[in-house]
């Protein structure tokens, strides 16, 4: 059974669809991981069979101006839509025309806008993911958004005030996709029912939302044929990690916030001394140079490894991490930047487990205020343990790998 699972973005983007396709190879499957070139060394690693899909991120040149691009609220979604993906669907299609050679069933992710096109022209079975709850746009659970976020106190009017919103997200969506129609055209496609960027992005088979069931309630206008899986986890080796002396604050922003930063480790490492607390920064890209006792920086440790040795974890809300934080037991304060970041920030808070502070307020006076707040209260340490015990059983790469082969055997 050859399935290939198309996807692109960030690792936080990457590894889900790893985990998935390690669970399905071991059931006996073929799994084919469409994504980027930048990534095949990353997929390779895992013995699993990789696929180049153009036109990659040297495409757009250098990758931190980039990042910028795509953390500029509201800016840029836009960006992401119109100058990445639409207008490179050609490439894209053509590299996932020959990912699909031979496939018995094809995974979408919510970008990769050429696997209904692909599913159409081979008369294939396909199947889409769903990262976080934002994605699933409900009017019923409405989702926070950056740049909007003063619209969410009006959720005591109802659906109405986001239904208006998605109508005009859906106005804005079409002339955005102004270039996908034309290119199904090219290709002897009839029109497509619905927007790519909405209910286009879902299909009649089978949808897997791979985020935790904590995080959001079944809705009315879901999806139809929608699974909540829960989490599909997946990190590398671990590295070298201090383990002496009291648990440290460990402060992580994934693997795109951290390109747009700013001076948010300075403010940390500051608010980590005002506490006098122990803190491992994992940083990326940065250089931090010379830090004080107590205090080491990484470019990379694996989340699974390190959160569970944290005395809390400060993050930036992204789904993959926030996945991790959620069974690490440990209390957090999540510090959005964009996308989907804000919407889960105030999912994990409901939970009672985590603090939230919007990363352009996150001086070290704030940080440390608030990391104080978490500290202090053992209710939050308490409600992150009752959530971690819950979803140690989940495995979400398991769950979605036994649909997608329940699905491809009918």
């Amino acid at each position: 059974m050859r399935i290939v699972l198309a996807t692109v973005g960030s690792l936080g983007d990457l590894h889900p669809y790893i985990a998935i396709a390690r669970e399905l190879k071991a059931r006996g499957a073929q799994p084919v991981l469409a994504s980027v070139p930048e990534y095949r060394a990353d997929v390779e690693g895992e013995a699993i069979d990789f696929a180049p899909v153009g036109p990659g991120f040297a495409a757009f040149g250098d990758y931190q101006k980039l990042m910028a691009k795509i953390f500029a609220v509201p800016q840029g979604t836009e960006f992401i839509v119109r100058e990445m993906v639409m207008a490179h669907l050609r490439t894209a299609h053509d590299g996932l025309l020959r990912a699909a050679e031979g496939a018995d069933l094809l995974v979408s992710h919510p970008l990769t806008m050429g696997v209904p096109l692909i599913a159409e022209q081979r008369r294939l079975p396909w199947a889409a993911t769903i990262l976080s709850p934002l994605s699933l746009m409900s009017a019923y659970d409405p989702p926070l958004l950056p740049g909007l976020e003063w619209l969410h106190a009006l959720r005591r009017l109802g659906r109405a005030p986001y239904a208006a919103l998605f109508n005009l997200f859906r106005l804005i969506s079409w002339r955005w996709e102004a270039p996908l129609r034309e290119f199904r055209r090219s290709l002897g496609l009839p029109p497509a029912r619905g927007l790519a960027m909405l209910e286009g992005q879902f299909s009649p088979h089978l949808n897997l939302a791979l985020f935790d069931p904590v995080l959001a309630a079944p809705q009315p206008d879901w999806p139809r044929n929608l699974r909540v899986t829960g989490a599909p986890l997946h990190d590398g080796p671990l590295g070298e990690f201090i383990d002496e002396g009291e648990a440290p604050l460990v402060f992580a922003l994934g693997s795109s916030a951290v390109w747009v930063a700013g001076d948010f480790w300075q403010q940390a490492i500051d608010a980590s001394r005002a506490l006098g607390r122990r803190a491992v920064f994992i940083v990326g890209p940065a250089q931090l140079g010379a830090l004080p006792p107590g205090m080491r920086a990484f470019a990379y440790l694996p989340y699974s490894k390190v959160f569970p040795r944290a005395r809390a974890v400060i993050h930036q809300g992204g789904i993959g991490t926030l996945s991790r934080a959620l069974r690490s037991g440990r209390p957090q304060l999540i510090v959005p930047f964009a996308f989907d970041q804000p919407d889960n920030a105030r999912r994990a808070a409901a939970l009672g487990l985590a603090r939230v502070l919007p990363a352009r307020k996150a001086d070290a006076r704030s940080l440390a205020r608030e990391i104080g707040r978490l500290l202090a209260d053992g209710a939050y340490d308490q409600q992150a343990q009752v959530v971690a015990r819950e979803l140690r059983e989940t495995n979400g790469a398991a769950r979605a790998a036994e649909a997608l082969l329940r699905m491809s055997a009918c």
